[in-house]
């Protein structure tokens, strides 16, 4: 009864070991990120904003 049990589980063992196919594995491309520009392009926009309506608080 031992031996069976034993036969059993290696059976079962030897079974899902072996998950894998022989297909060719799925490869992705690469995601490629290009840079725009400085981080200083952001900000600009919002610095002439800030002066032009300090000029305009003043000029009051």
């Amino acid at each position: 009864m031992k031996k069976l049990v034993l036969a059993a589980a290696m059976t079962a063992a030897a079974s899902t070991a072996y998950a894998g196919n022989l297909s060719e594995p799925v490869v992705e491309a690469p995601v490629i990120v290009e840079e725009t520009g400085g981080s200083s392009q952001g900000i600009l926009l919002p610095l002439i904003l800030l002066l032009l309506v300090a000029a305009a608080v003043a000029a009051d």
